[in-house]
């Protein structure tokens, strides 16, 4: 075949528009990933996409929102603040995010009080959320909040040794309020030795595990309270008596002892009497929650049909767990082996055509500060004063928590780990290295 110069033109040519499509096509798949991403999120929880509620809620949103960060500058924080509020911006364009330095402009920080730790502003239709930490439950929560603008108050009583809303301690209750606060749920107080009734803003009565009785005044404006239509979260700790008057009324009773969960040591718990939920009870307050929770110390409960309320189970344990009782010699009676219930939902209708509702739980540490960021105990408390005070559409928000990360080993496995380091690792490498050694000689 003679190779003319006309045959070195045409495959010139070719080469040249191969070239150029080629590269028209590279240009052409480069551009479009900047106008479209398809992104896949492997984590555990899906803490790197948002739910599906927050998605509607931002197509829901007609408005622009403004978001205004106050960070420092050169803090890993602004990153990772960048990095959620993208999630928002991939659904809603109209989203927008700025960051300043509280440094450089010291006058608007102090009429902000704005801290070392920062504060971001979220705008929406003329009002402002403050939050002074940020996540998908807490921002989705605050746009929740501007759209609609109502606000709540929920009353804890007090007088008793009740957890305290407003003190620190691991065993009060004051991580939870904080909670409530990104929520716009305001909490206070109430003594009813000193108030005949609730404050008339007052969408929920809290009562959490009293250490003495309530005066005969106090359960009969409780009493009153119920009457009337209003709703209440009762708390109570195994073997507390205090508060049986009042179950009474709703057709509720506690049972003698502590529920102990045979199955917990699946869960590396080695305290039977630490309960881990990964079930639920099909109802508005559990729906879609997929997240384990932890009751220390539970008492089971049961109905004792003399109510007007639709009592519904809310919470129970697992098929292997029995309760336990103590006599006055101390000695431990195990009592039966089955699921038992801890936790009531009691609804009704009143005379105003108002659905009135009630929770009855008969273990009150699960939302002290000690465990309130254990496992899901969060995401379920917000779920709980959500469907109380009749703000169902917060429940589908959940408050993603990272996974504990530590490695609960057996005593077994922690044994074979140690014989395998100091025996079976060194015997696997000096007969590697003598079996080298016998090859070489042989050769």
């Amino acid at each position: 075949m003679k190779f003319t110069w006309r045959f070195h033109q045409q495959q010139r040519l070719k080469t040249t528009l191969t070239t150029v499509l080629l590269l028209g096509v590279l240009g052409t798949l480069g551009w479009l990933t900047t106008q479209y991403s398809l992104q896949t999120d492997i984590t555990d929880n899906a803490s790197n996409t948002l739910s599906p509620v927050s998605e509607q809620l931002l197509i829901a949103l007609p408005d622009a929102v403004r978001i205004t960060a106050y960070i420092k500058k050169g803090q890993s924080l602004r990153a990772q603040v960048a990095q959620l509020i993208d999630r928002y911006t991939r659904i809603k364009p109209n989203l927008t995010l700025r960051f300043i330095d509280p440094d450089l402009e010291p006058e608007k920080a102090r009429d902000l009080n704005i801290g070392p730790e920062g504060l971001i502003l979220v705008e929406y239709q003329g009002r402002t959320e403050k939050l002074s930490f940020i996540d998908e439950s807490s921002l989705s929560n605050a746009l929740l909040q501007l759209a609609n603008a109502n606000e709540h108050w929920v009353t804890f009583l007090s007088g008793h040794g009740e957890r305290s809303p407003k003190e620190n301690t691991n065993t009060d209750v004051s991580l939870l309020a904080k909670a409530l606060a990104q929520r716009k749920i305001n909490v206070q107080t109430v003594n009813l030795t000193t108030q005949s009734s609730l404050a008339d803003n007052a969408a929920l009565l809290i009562i959490s595990a009293p250490k003495v009785p309530l005066l005969s005044n106090e359960v009969s404006a409780i009493q009153h309270t119920i009457e009337q239509g209003g709703n209440l979260l009762i708390l109570n700790d195994p073997d507390k008596t205090d508060l049986d008057g009042l179950l009474q009324i709703l057709g509720i009773k506690q049972q003698p002892g502590v529920i102990i969960d045979e199955s917990a040591t699946v869960n590396g718990i080695k305290d039977p009497s630490f309960l881990v939920l990964n079930q639920y009870q099909r109802h508005p307050i559990t729906q879609g929650l997929q997240m384990m929770t932890l009751f220390p110390m539970a008492g089971p409960l049961e109905k004792t049909g003399k109510t007007d309320f639709t009592v519904d189970e809310l919470l129970s344990s697992s098929s292997r767990s029995s309760f336990t009782t103590r006599n006055a010699n101390t000695k431990v009676h195990k009592i039966e082996t089955k699921a038992l219930v801890f936790a009531y939902a009691l609804t009704r209708t009143t005379a105003t055509k108002n659905q009135q509702r009630i929770v009855v739980v008969g273990d009150g540490d699960f939302l002290s500060n000690t465990y309130i960021n254990t496992l899901g105990n969060l995401d379920l408390s917000l779920r709980l004063i959500s469907w109380l005070i009749h703000e169902d559409r917060f429940i589908n928000i959940p408050a993603k928590n990272t996974h504990d990360k530590s490695l609960q080993l057996t005593d077994t496995q922690i044994s074979l780990m140690n014989f395998s380091f100091l025996m079976i690792i060194p015997l696997i490498l000096i007969s590697t290295g003598f079996i080298i050694w016998r090859i070489r000689k042989q050769r």
